[in-house]
């Protein structure tokens, strides 16, 4: 059954012979023509749940190691205290498996999504969730044990972080699109903070349910992703890649609201089809090209940096250790402090989703990150030259202060780098390397999660509130990185985007950039040719 008309629907007649869109109908027309439509929304929500199962994982872990069970049963006894406690190789092993278990899962993505499609890829992947659930669940003393099922849950997780950004990016209205990716970075917020309050629900239980409720519910929220994303349809330019057209078009047009022939629909077909064209006029593509390609090693490692940015921020330094930072401030319930920071996070995100959709990305990137900058040279002075490190009940406002800077900290994460990245990421690279080059990018973030989850309790050990100076000066070296290299791609088509960065065009102006600053159509080409020419040399 055919869709609603379009104001600008035409016959094949009336379209350009080059491009088969009206050639009287302007850009701005053809995307205005789009609409926000139920489906485009439920395609982000449930793809999403895959960001709420990490989001989930990590904020319950916080919490278990303060469960009188869950020490009883993975912890040290300590003499001293008279309680169980945790090393710090013992804790961060047990945290740090997770990104591990992430980082491999990362890697294999985007072999999997071309091979499965981006929507069996991510139904597929959420089974390993399940797997690694049970695997923790069962742990009944063995802290080894429970620290391998979180492995393995990490796998499914990464992999679930790269093909769900990319199957929304590749299935989402450019109007809606950078709004439905930031939704990803929501629905971690979101599981984040369901995660504490099951936590603070189940942390005065003396029993296993105390930890096992909470790490049971994984199993329902992996079972949904699974099971629901088998009813959506097909990324459009997956299917259009596989010779599956009539499919590709059906999609575009049931997820913008258009009818299948309409000049937005038929305007997208044909610019998947001219990026295609072009690419199997090319060699044989290798994965090693998303280095050697066609301005590839220039948004490869771009990718690559801003991933390990969103983690270099020092967000994670918060939700993995938060019970056991506050706890050091002298609060006398920390869950309760983690539920704060977790609902400003969530909130503040929303806000995140407002600002993707009426903000350009490098500007929002580059306020957040010296926000974030600014709360940390705070944080880390107040911490470590006001707070008594013996009995923090003695300094009240140092603690108080301490509390309002990590809001402040999370409030600025969550509405610019949090969402932003994972969006940024998606749109970055062309479809002929957009699953490679996507994996690599985003295990830099796992990478990164890793290394800061395992270390950073021996870290904080040795220096304390001043470990705070370390990401406070990664985040004014994001500001430059921003402000020199990435290029502005709000509202813009992902063939557009691609355009933009083998044209050169310049980061710091490319806000005001459009094709019709490209002085024509053939000089474009010939540049392109060009670029094409010198990668094919450098293939053997």
């Amino acid at each position: 059954m055919a869709g609603p008309r379009s104001l600008h629907e035409t016959t094949d007649d009336e379209h350009s012979p080059k491009s088969g869109t009206p050639a009287n109908v302007s850009a701005a027309s053809l995307a205005a023509e789009q609409r926000i439509t139920g489906v485009a929304i439920l395609l982000g929500a449930v793809a999403s749940i895959g960001g709420f199962m990490f989001g989930y994982v990590s904020g319950q872990i916080s919490g278990f190691f303060d469960m009188e069970d869950y020490g009883r049963r993975f912890g040290e006894f300590n003499v001293l205290t008279g309680k169980y406690d945790f090393s710090a190789p013992r804790q961060g092993a047990i945290v740090g498996l997770l990104p591990a278990g992430c980082l491999f899962g990362s890697l294999i993505a985007g072999r999997i999504a071309d091979t499965l499609g981006r929507r069996m890829a991510i139904s597929v992947t959420a089974v390993f969730c399940c797997v690694g659930n049970i695997i923790e669940i069962s742990s009944s003393s063995s802290w080894a044990q429970f620290a391998v099922g979180r492995l393995v849950t990490g796998f499914g997780i990464g992999a679930l972080s790269v093909a769900v950004p990319m199957y929304q990016s590749e299935s989402a209205p450019a109007k809606i699109r950078g709004v439905l990716i930031s939704c990803y970075q929501l629905f971690i917020t979101l599981g984040i903070w369901v995660a504490e309050m099951i936590n603070y629900g189940t942390h005065t239980m003396s029993n296993s349910g105390s930890w096992r409720i909470p790490n049971g519910l994984s199993f329902l929220w992996s079972l949904i992703l699974g099971v629901g994303i088998l009813f959506l349809p097909e990324s459009p330019r997956f299917a259009y890649r596989v010779g599956r057209e009539e499919e590709a078009r059906r999609s575009i047009a049931r997820l913008a609201g258009l009818d299948e022939r309409a000049a937005s629909v038929n305007q997208q077909i044909d610019e998947i089809k001219a990026k295609l064209d072009e690419e199997r006029a090319g060699a044989q593509t290798s994965w090693y090209e998303i280095f050697t390609g066609p301005r590839m090693l220039y948004r490869t490692l771009l990718g690559i940096t801003l991933q390990a940015g969103q983690q270099l921020t020092g967000a994670n330094f918060f939700f993995y250790y938060g019970t056991t930072i506050f706890r050091a401030t002298g609060l006398s319930d920390s869950y309760v402090t983690q539920i704060i920071l977790g609902s400003v996070n969530v909130g503040c995100t929303f806000g995140g989703l407002y600002i993707v959709k009426k903000c350009g990305r490098r500007n929002a990137l580059m306020g957040g990150a010296l926000w974030m900058m600014v709360c940390f040279f705070v944080y880390s002075f107040v911490g470590r030259f006001k707070l008594d490190p013996i009995n923090p009940a003695n300094t009240p406002t140092a603690g108080n202060v301490l509390i309002v800077f990590s809001c402040l900290f999370i409030a600025a994460f969550a509405t610019t780098w949090g969402p932003l990245v994972w969006v940024v990421t998606a749109e970055l690279y062309p479809a002929k390397y957009r699953a490679p080059a996507m994996a690599i990018a985003t295990a830099s973030n796992w990478l990164w999660n890793f290394l800061m989850s395992f270390f950073t309790r021996f870290i904080t050990d040795s220096i304390g509130y001043l470990y705070g100076l370390v990401f406070a000066g990664c985040c004014a070296a994001l500001v430059l990185i921003v402000f020199f290299f990435l290029v502005e791609s709000k509202d813009r088509s992902l063939e557009e985007i691609d355009t933009m960065y083998m044209l050169h065009v310049n980061p710091i102006t490319s806000a005001k950039w459009s094709e019709d600053m490209v002085p024509s159509s053939s000089a474009s080409d010939e540049k392109q040719t060009a670029h094409m020419e010198k990668s094919d040399k450098q293939i053997p």
